[in-house]
């Protein structure tokens, strides 16, 4: 055991080292240093993770501290470990996807000034997620959840000379803020009434609380656990992307490519799902907070889906994408299918990141186009990249046998079987997400890949495959997404989590092959194929018919186009509300009270009093005695008086 916990203290610290490194020392170590030793850190990272993977197979699992932070009272802050089924399969994932990541950072940054800089984000990224899905209570949950949230920004804004980049990535910090300030409170609501952050102290006590009311409003009671469970996921709204937090996402596409992948693939934006799948056992108590959490996901799913449709900048249609599958899971989990959510996680951490750094390799070729209206042809250049996203874009679309289906099936069997306020809503918005996630998947590929060229002369002439360090983890990945989804029996329906989630999804399974015969006779997959169909048609057959198509539904396409015009939404309430407040605070506040009346005023009357003072002072000895004189009367005015 004694080694085992010193393997748990390497998976973390190991990538921190190396960020350490690179960034303090990248420039002794030079350019290949930097991703060696950060590459190497990650290496020994997911080997480890996949160590204690079999460990924890095998039946052994750890919930202890590390060392104790701070103690008031009866109450402990501690950093801490909890190993379990759900911990290891988050760590594995975490960790070979930014292995691949970074490899893959070789090749995509080899010209980058920042070379040595950017391999240290990344490295003290995996860091963080890691202390977030390894933590044993809210206070190391909530440093992991700050940390991600932090190294995403400088990560975002990496290309800081771009104002584009700076406004994405203080975009993004802000609006997780809003969401963490929830988070934060819904934490100090579990220690202010359960005396405790560790997990396990506060399941076990939540049975006891679930009557327990309190009022936010005078007169008002609201269920304690249903006010905790919405709080903590105002926090995996902001930091998932849900609706209405989700804005934050598509703009972080001014990051480059690698860290798109890493964020959006298994990492940041997951945190939240993992969150909630960690809490399940209070969100069981609360059916309110499950139903919530299931619309946001069935509207973020939906509406996601549906503007992916009209982007045309390659990375932001999977970015828009990616929220769509988030909502997916968030349904899931509202639909207490919370081991379907958490599979479809994984599934979608392996073809997601083939996505973008598929994407990725495209952009290198094109000399940083990303407009998929100036691509076109590449499959006859890029070969290996289009094999690689074509798998993706299958997975993505949830078409069998690739990984995709299985866990987007899986989801939707559940939110069908659901009793949970809201799922047939949710069921309607996921289904028809289904056939929106095949039409834009394939307008990706046939826009990028298909078609006649429509780059200039010089970017055609120039055009090749990318160099290994970049295709080899495309393939590397691409095998988990055609495979990884035929581990749905063990993972969903044969109780792989155990005790570490709440299981409440049994479904029929007659092993791989019956569940795709099973498919085929549901809705879900024929809506997939007929959005791939219509794809090929409109962008392969008929590519005069979409500019038409937008042209006929005029306004409607406009608000779609404009994200729903959230973005404006948010910029007129807030960012202007803002301005304003601060302004009125400069004019009003600043110039006129602080400087006008405090200040200035202050010197403006001691110049008057001076001034009235100084007709006294005039040098006159006959003015100085008639000023005496005129004291005498009033001080004896004054003795009399009294």
């Amino acid at each position: 055991m004694i080694a085992m916990k010193t393997l748990y203290l390497i998976v973390p610290l190991v990538p921190l080292a190396g960020a350490v490194i690179a960034g303090l020392f990248g420039r002794a170590i030079g350019r290949a240093g930097a991703h060696w030793v950060t590459i190497l850190a990650v290496a020994v990272s997911f080997a480890a993770s996949c160590v204690i993977l079999l460990d924890v197979l095998q039946g052994h699992e750890f919930h202890g501290a590390v060392y104790t932070w701070l103690s008031s009272g009866s109450t402990r802050l501690e950093i801490g470990f909890l190993i379990d089924r759900l911990t290891a399969l988050m760590m594995v994932v975490v960790t070979f996807v930014s292995l691949m990541v970074h490899i893959y950072t070789v090749g995509y940054m080899a010209d980058d000034p920042g070379y040595q800089r950017f391999f240290s984000y990344i490295s003290l990224f995996t860091f963080s997620m890691l202390m977030l899905v390894m933590s044993n209570n809210f206070l190391q949950l909530f440093f992991g959840w700050e940390a991600v949230g932090l190294v995403s920004y400088l990560l975002i804004g990496f290309w800081y000379t771009r104002p584009s980049a700076i406004y994405a990535s203080l975009k993004a910090f802000l609006v997780n803020r809003v969401g963490d300030f929830g988070f934060l409170l819904g934490i100090a609501l579990i220690l202010a009434h359960f005396g405790t952050l560790d997990y396990r102290t506060v399941f076990a006590h939540a049975p006891v609380f679930a009557g327990t009311t309190i009022e936010l409003f005078p007169g008002h009671g609201w269920l304690l656990l249903s006010v905790i469970c919405i709080c903590l996921f105002i926090g995996a709204m902001g930091k998932s992307a849900q609706f209405p937090l989700h804005v934050w996402l598509p703009d972080s596409m001014e990051g480059p490519t690698p860290i798109s992948a890493l964020i959006h693939a298994a990492t940041m934006v997951t945190a939240g799902i993992f969150m909630v799948a960690r809490m399940s056992p209070l969100f069981e108590l609360s059916p309110t907070a499950l139903s919530v959490v299931m619309m946001i996901g069935a509207i973020t799913a939906l509406s996601m889906a549906i503007v992916a449709v009209t982007q045309y900048d390659i990375k932001r249609v999977i970015a828009y994408s990616t929220l769509s599958q988030l909502g997916y899971m968030t349904v899931a989990l509202g639909a207490s299918a919370y081991s379907a959510g958490i599979f479809h996680l994984m599934t979608h951490a392996f073809f997601k990141a083939v996505l973008f750094l598929g994407a990725g390799s495209v952009i290198i070729a094109m000399h940083h186009e990303q407009d998929m209206r100036r691509m076109g042809g590449l499959r006859k250049y890029m070969p290996i990249t289009y094999a690689t996203v074509l798998i993706g874009a299958i997975a993505n679309a949830g078409l069998p046998p690739f990984a995709g289906f299985f866990s987007k099936d899986a989801i939707l069997e559940a939110v069908q079987a659901s009793h949970t306020a809201g799922a047939g809503f949710a069921y309607f918005c996921l289904l028809l997400g289904v056939f929106f996630g095949g039409l834009y998947s394939f307008r990706l590929v046939f826009y990028t890949f298909h078609g006649e060229p429509r780059m200039d002369a010089h970017t055609r002439e120039h055009l090749r495959e990318s160099p290994w360090v970049v295709t080899l983890p495309l393939v590397l990945l691409a095998i988990p997404s055609i495979a990884a989804g035929w581990l749905i029996g063990p993972v969903v329906f044969e109780g792989y989590f155990g005790s570490s989630i709440v299981q409440q999804f049994h479904g029929e399974f007659d092993g791989v092959w019956g569940f795709m015969l099973h498919g085929l006779e549901g809705a879900p997959v024929w809506f997939g194929i007929a959005g791939t169909a219509l794809a090929g048609y409109l962008y392969l057959v008929r590519t005069d018919l979409p500019k038409k198509i937008a042209i006929a539904f005029g306004p409607l396409y406009a608000l779609v186009d404009r994200k729903f015009g959230f973005d404006e939404l948010y910029e007129w309430l807030f960012a202007r509300g803002a301005r304003l407040i601060g302004t009125g605070l400069w004019k009003g506040g600043d110039q006129a009270v602080i400087d006008g009346a405090v200040v200035n005023g202050s010197a403006r009357l001691v110049g008057w009093f001076a001034s009235v003072i100084r007709l006294f002072q005039s040098g006159y000895v006959y003015q100085y005695a008639f000023t005496m004189l005129i004291g005498v009367v009033l001080l004896t005015y004054f003795f009399l008086k009294t």
